[in-house]
């Protein structure tokens, strides 16, 4: 099947060619057609798959084919919802990338940058809303938005906006959004919390799921090092530099971790950026522009600084620390063995996270392959110790619940916000691969 197979407009079909891309991805193929048809969709989707232009293309084609005079102010005709800035940032580059032969006006929506620039676009009128929550809420009771002519919602990683904790805040949008409206819902996972959220927002919906539940690529070789916790950055440096890793994604827990192992690595002689919260809008942007070209090696990320990254033939993911979900493991690993090119996943392991290694391989229902390096043996007198997520000691508590971008963020200093993951994750004109994959 090619993208001119599946009815769409010519000027949406030049701007596909504009990017190289002929043959639509799997999520693509299926969402499409779906979309265009004006049914509802639920679709189980994760990072990687190009299910971003899998709504983004077909919205597109049904706001341009109905009237253009039906522009007004205040009065946004589709709105996706998403739940970090930089999703917020990639969806709108793909709203902008694929419409740029329309006349449709789009906007970006989200915290951590002044809302007087949102206001006047909104003001001026505009058909497409990408926003977070929080910021959209910030708009509402401002009364700079109008939600009464929305045509099209997407909840756009629902699962991860659930996770969140802008249920709430979701529930409020609704309320305000037409009762008959076309209704897609994105998400790596169906957890009963999401079915009960679809049930209440999708009409006769039809399923569309291109990856197994909690599946890892199968092309990804996965692998755990069992090292002491005060030696993983001796390991890690010893990996890039034994195996001449040259393009490689750390995960950490916390902002402070990310900064600390990357400075660790610069004195060790490799190039390194950290990606978080606390970095404004234009560092983590220049910080993924430099990883793609290799100007830095090593991207030191945490969790939700790294929702938005997304790289085609990403060598090499390391967990530097397991994350508390383990379902957040194979968001990570995911990032690498896309679109059949092999990849490797790592992780570091102290007896610390053997519990958390546990869950993992419960949930994946398989034993992941132990390796020592010499010199590296975990020494048996070393007791565990409570985990420490930067807000103390987690014990049993439950991750943060602040949204990134949204209500009940600690608002970031002017240009703040989060990774773009638009050009930033696939490059315009990245024509290597055949798929759209602007996430």
């Amino acid at each position: 099947m090619q993208f001119t197979d599946l009815g769409l407009r010519a000027e949406l079909l030049r701007a596909i060619a504009d990017q190289g891309y002929d043959t639509p991805t799997p999520i693509q193929a299926q969402a499409i057609p779906v979309v265009l048809e004006g049914r509802d969709l639920m679709a189980a989707a994760q990072t990687g798959t190009g299910k971003t232009a899998g709504f983004t293309l077909p919205i597109l084609q049904r706001l341009a084919s109905a009237d253009a005079l039906s522009l007004q102010k205040f009065k946004p005709r589709a709105l996706i919802l998403v739940p970090t800035r930089e999703l917020a940032v990639q969806v709108h580059e793909s709203v902008r990338t694929y419409g740029k032969h329309l006349k449709l006006k789009s906007v970006a929506i989200f915290g951590g940058v002044g809302i007087g620039p949102q206001i006047h676009t909104l003001r001026a009128g505009v058909d497409i809303i990408v926003a977070t929550p929080g910021r959209l809420l910030d708009h509402i009771n401002q009364r700079s938005v109008n939600l009464s002519g929305i045509e099209v919602l997407v909840l756009d990683e629902a699962d991860r906006m659930l996770d969140m904790g802008f249920i709430n805040d979701i529930r409020k949008i609704l309320a305000l959004v037409p009762k008959k409206k076309q209704s897609l819902l994105f998400s790596a996972t169906f957890s009963d919390d999401i079915r009960a959220l679809a049930t209440g927002l999708l009409r006769e919906p039809v399923s569309v799921e291109v990856a197994r539940r909690n599946a890892p690529a199968e092309a990804v070789a996965q692998s755990v090092y069992h090292v002491d916790r005060d030696r993983k950055k001796e390991l890690l440096v010893q990996l890039i530099n034994d195996h001449n890793w040259h393009q490689v994604l750390v995960f950490t827990r916390t902002k402070h971790g990310a900064d600390a192992l990357s400075e660790r690595l610069g004195k060790a002689g490799i190039k390194s950026a950290a990606l978080h919260g606390n970095k404004s809008q234009g560092q983590r942007q220049r910080a993924l522009e430099d990883f793609k070209r290799l100007k830095v090696n090593v991207l030191v990320a945490t969790d939700i600084a790294a929702r938005g990254i997304d790289i085609d033939e990403l060598p090499h993911v390391v967990n530097y620390e397991l994350p508390h979900v383990s379902e957040d493991y194979v968001h990570r690993i995911g990032r690498t063995g896309r679109a059949g090119s092999s990849g490797a996943a790592v992780s570091l392991v102290c007896v610390d996270e053997h519990r958390l290694l546990r869950d993992i391989e419960r949930m994946l229902k398989k034993e992941i392959e132990k390796r020592v390096v010499p010199g590296f043996e975990p020494d048996p007198r070393i007791k565990p110790e409570p985990i420490q997520t930067g807000r103390g000691a987690r014990g049993g508590a439950p991750r943060s619940s602040a949204p990134a971008g949204g209500r009940g963020a600690p608002r970031a200093k002017p240009g703040g916000g989060k990774p773009a993951r638009g050009n930033a994750s696939t490059g315009k004109g990245a024509g290597h691969h055949s798929g759209a994959r602007h996430h």
